[in-house]
């Protein structure tokens, strides 16, 4: 049975340049048709950056008022003149989710985790892509440049943001776009890292079709400004660290080394990927010590005396998978989810809900990606299950997701209604803030008192 390690602090990373951008982001929304969020595949929920989502349902909510605004302006002559884009640049108003990264999860989890997020956010198109994948840039880009051909009518030229955390692949998929948008050859027009934040600043506008115009912005990666108090804010900052999300040395490779072997084991308990580096006959493990030794003479990774170096070799296996393995990984089989009665005692969305008191499981624990994972019970034939099994499992899968979207989001609007998404510094810092402006005021008071002669 897999079982999750104690888990460090989140650290706090948190640039002045992301700062920065989060206080341009609602002016540069006024002349922003479609807003393009990126997020990771491999972390669908954790990759959400609950510092956008305020800013851009307000951005929403005015889009549409102002539409209808005018739509009934059309139906009322009388009230034509009263029709106003109040600041913006148009009425035009989408929000996509790419799920980039899509070969780095298995091909299964896909439209169960689609149809589940739709249910929930009848307003956001999800689209799972990879950069790698010409198909999957080539219909991204089909539908982006639909919405400026529906909307000819509204504007020339349509104005697309991209957004997300850093490192989730923006700058990757907005070259790969203009690849294909842009006949003849294209120079590469963004740099691009695998360290999180390269971009610091705002791209210029960068075309990505010739007819009908479409442009895009590039913008840095944003992290939470705080990850979390407890063990959610600890298995969240460790997901983002594994995916190189956070800056490196934030977290020691053994902490990283010990949450990945507990994951892969999650996602294909009889056969997990880091099988392939160990030698033959090797069976599944869940002793970070014993597995970080046997990869340690595998690799000939020895001290004097033939001692293990099981430092290094969490360095490399942490290398490994995010050059290799997660790309294996991904080829797990789907599991043969039972039906289970008591859903919220037998789920858990890792740090989605109150991780990590999570309930005792009956058998084994399977999921998909590092966001979901669930009971799957025991026994071989639950890996292997025929095609009518198969079916009625895509159905209990998406179920579960559902349940652990739910989940996760109550439990970021309980962070954003309470003080738990913000650290101790935070609050001090805003606290001061709000003494300075008291001060400011009184001060103001008194000036403006002088001179009126009180």
């Amino acid at each position: 049975m897999s079982v999750l390690a104690a888990l460090p602090s989140p650290p706090s990373w948190y640039p002045g340049h992301m700062r920065q951008f989060m206080r341009m982001l609602p002016a540069l929304l006024t002349r922003t048709d479609v807003v393009l969020e990126l997020r990771d595949a491999r972390l669908p929920l954790t990759s959400i950056n609950s510092s956008f989502e305020t800013i851009l349902q307000k951005w929403q909510k005015e889009r549409y008022a102002v539409a209808a605004g005018f739509a009934n302006s059309a139906t009322n002559p009388g009230k034509a003149n009263e029709a106003s884009l109040k600041g913006h640049s148009s009425t035009i108003c989408e929000r996509i989710v790419v799920m980039n990264k899509r070969d780095l999860v298995s091909e299964w989890g896909i439209e169960p985790f689609r149809k589940a997020m739709a249910a929930k956010f009848p307003d956001q198109r999800v689209i799972f892509a990879s950069w790698n994948r010409p198909r999957d840039v080539k219909t991204l880009l089909e539908t982006i440049v639909n919405v400026a051909r529906e909307n000819r009518h509204i504007s020339n030229e349509l104005n697309v943001l991209v957004v997300g955390m850093p490192n989730v692949g923006k700058s990757t998929l907005l070259n790969a776009l203009r690849n294909i948008g842009i006949p003849g050859p294209t120079p590469k027009a963004l740099r691009t890292s695998a360290h999180p934040g390269l971009t610091r600043a705002l791209s210029t506008r960068l075309k990505l079709s010739q007819d009908p115009l479409v442009y895009s912005f590039d913008s840095p990666g944003v992290m939470l400004p705080f990850l979390g108090k407890g063990e959610l804010g600890a298995e969240r900052g460790i997901k983002l660290a594994l995916i190189a999300g956070i800056r490196e040395g934030l977290y020691s490779e053994e902490s990283l080394a010990s949450y990945l072997l507990y994951r892969l084991n999650l996602l294909n308990p009889s056969n997990p990927a880091y099988l392939a580096i160990l030698p033959p006959d090797t069976p599944p493990t869940h002793d970070l010590a014993e597995f970080l030794a046997q990869l340690s003479r595998r690799l000939g990774m020895l001290k004097r005396g033939g001692e293990p170096d099981v430092e290094r070799a969490a360095v490399w296996f942490v290398k490994w998978w995010r050059e290799q393995g997660c790309l294996l990984s991904s080829s797990a089989p789907m599991p043969l989810v039972q039906e289970e009665p008591q859903l919220e005692r037998n789920m858990s969305c890792g740090d989605a809900c109150e991780s990590p008191e999570r309930a005792e499981p009956s058998g084994l624990r399977g999921g998909w990606g590092f966001d979901f994972e669930w009971d799957v019970g025991q026994g071989p034939h639950l890996l292997d299950p025929s095609p009518c099994d198969a079916a009625e499992s895509m159905g209990r899968i998406q179920q579960r997701m559902a349940h652990i979207i739910d989940a996760y989001v109550e439990r970021l609007q309980e962070e954003q209604n309470s003080d738990e998404g913000v650290s101790e510094t935070q609050r001090k810092k805003k606290e001061k803030e709000e003494q300075r402006a008291r001060r400011a005021k009184r001060v103001k008071a008194l000036l403006e008192a002088r001179r009126s002669g009180r």
